[in-house]
C-alpha cells in the first residue's frame, strides 16, 4: 500500500502544491487545516509521516509536535516541520519539540520530497531486527554483543540500550529528555545531565583514537548517530 502522509497546513495554495507533488510521487495524502484536526487525524488514520506547518490556527505546530511525541500511539511518528522561520533558535525549538527534520519556506518540492523519503527510511521500525548496523558498528541484539570493525565493543546495560535506540533511529536528533524517556523510561526520574555521562561512556567504548566518532552533538538540541557524524563535529 502507498505510504500515507498527513499534511497540516492552513494556506490553501501550499496545501494544493504539497498534495500535487506528493500524489505524483505515489503517496496518499490526508489534510488538516488546524492543530486540533491534525491531532485527531494522526490518532485515527495513523499516517506514515506528518508534514506540519509551524503557524496554525487553534494549536501551533510546535504544540502539535509535542503532543504527538507524548502520546504512545504517535510517539514514533516521523514529523517534518514546515515554516517561514529560518533562524537557528527556531530550528532548535522545532527539533527539541520532537521534529525529525525542518524545512524552511519557500522550499523546493524536489528537496522536500527527498527529505520525506530520507526521514521515512530512517524511521522504519528496526526493533524486530536481530542485527542493527551503522557504518562499521554492528549490534547483535539476540546475542547482546556489539562490534566495531574487527573488535568487540564492551558496553554496560544502559550504554547498550542507548546505542540500540540510536541504531534504530539513525540520523534523528534526540534531546536529553527524549533519550531519558526512551532509554530509562518515563516513570524513572533521572537528571537530564545523566544522559551526557552515558554518552561519554558510550563514546569511550565505541571510539579508538584513530576512529571517527559516530555520535553527533547538536548544540542546544541533543545527540544523533550517523556514520558520517565526524564530518559535522
Amino acid at each position: 500500500m502507498k505510504p500515507l502522509i498527513l499534511v497540516v497546513e492552513d494556506e490553501a495554495a501550499i496545501l494544493t502544491l504539497l498534495r500535487y507533488n506528493l500524489e505524483r510521487e505515489n503517496f496518499r495524502v490526508i489534510e488538516a487545516r488546524d492543530g486540533e484536526e491534525a491531532l485527531l487525524l494522526a490518532g485515527e488514520r495513523k499516517p506514515d509521516l506528518v508534514l506540519l506547518d509551524w503557524m496554525l490556527p487553534l494549536l501551533s505546530g510546535i504544540e502539535v509536535c509535542r503532543r504527538l511525541r507524548r502520546a504512545p500511539q504517535t510517539r514514533g511518528l516521523p514529523i517534518i516541520m514546515l515554516t517561514a522561520r529560518g533562524e537557528e533558535g527556531d530550528r532548535i525549538r522545532g527539533l527539541n519539540a520532537g521534529a525529525d527534520d525542518y524545512v524552511t519556506k519557500p522550499f523546493s518540492p524536489s528537496e522536500l520530497l527527498a527529505r520525506v523519503r530520507a526521514v521515512m527510511r530512517r524511521s522504519r521500525p528496526a526493533a524486530d531486527a536481530e542485527t542493527l548496523r551503522c557504518g562499521d558498528i554492528i549490534m547483535d541484539i539476540a546475542a547482546h554483543k556489539t562490534r566495531r570493525g574487527e573488535r568487540d565493543v564492551h558496553l554496560g546495560p544502559t550504554e547498550f540500550r542507548l546505542l540500540r535506540h540510536f541504531l534504530e533511529h539513525q540520523g534523528r536528533v534526540f534531546s536529553r529528555e527524549q533519550l531519558l524517556d526512551a532509554v530509562w523510561g518515563a516513570d524513572v526520574y533521572v537528571e537530564p545531565r545523566t544522559v551526557d555521562v552515558h554518552i561519554r561512556r558510550l563514546r569511550k567504548a565505541l571510539n579508538e583514537p584513530h576512529e571517527d566518532d559516530p555520535i553527533r552533538t547538536v548544540r542546544s538540541a541533543g545527540y544523533a548517530l550517523d556514520a558520517m557524524a565526524s564530518q559535522y563535529a
